[in-house]
């Protein structure tokens, strides 16, 4: 669930665009288009002073084995111990234009665009760790919203306005932002 998402390069939201020229600004690269795991992305996290603030991060925790974790069950992240630390403290949001799912039958796949019904940029509700000097995050997920369930059983955590805003206050608990989840969600075959 939720291996690869979209940040739109061309018509870009007004919101998005903002983000990623903070980070150019800053002189992060940061991937634009179809975003894989391992990509470095533009991501928004409380700064040191509290403020919401754009980073580059890199997509998935690292595994001993070297192995990426790159989503986190929203309903247990915060008892296991590689995300518990996230979900008090280290929370954040990662803006795409749509996320990707595939749906599989026993002669064909197909990938759908999926994205809230509301236009605009949507925020994903991720945690982030330090690894090695370097930030990196992990999107947590949960059930399917029922119309896309036929497509895949889990989707990201997408956050409205002002859940995404309060996704990034520590002092609200993790699990009231996470009941405001978008329900209403669109997809189209994705070309």
């Amino acid at each position: 669930m939720c291996g690869r998402f979209f940040i739109e390069e061309e018509d870009t939201e007004e919101e998005l665009l903002a983000i990623l020229q903070a980070l150019n600004r800053r002189g992060a690269v940061c991937k634009t288009g179809e975003v894989l795991p391992t990509d470095t992305v533009a991501v928004v996290a409380n700064s040191r002073s509290l403020q919401p603030t754009p980073f580059a991060m890199q997509w998935g925790y690292t595994l001993p084995d070297g192995k990426k974790i790159i989503n986190a069950r929203s309903e247990s992240a915060s008892q296991r111990p590689m995300f518990m630390d996230g979900m008090r403290q280290r929370r954040c949001l990662v803006p795409a234009s749509h996320y990707f799912e595939w749906s599989h039958d026993r002669q064909t796949k197909t990938k759908y665009a999926i994205r809230p019904q509301t236009a605009g940029t949507m925020y994903m509700a991720g945690l982030y760790r330090m690894e090695a000097g370097r930030a990196v995050f992990t999107i947590l997920t949960r059930e399917a919203a029922p119309q896309i369930a036929f497509i895949h059983h889990r989707m990201p955590v997408i956050l409205p306005g002002d859940a995404a805003e309060a996704w990034l206050r520590l002092q609200t608990p993790a699990e009231e932002v996470l009941a405001l989840a978008e329900e209403n969600v669109l997809y189209g075959a994705a070309v």
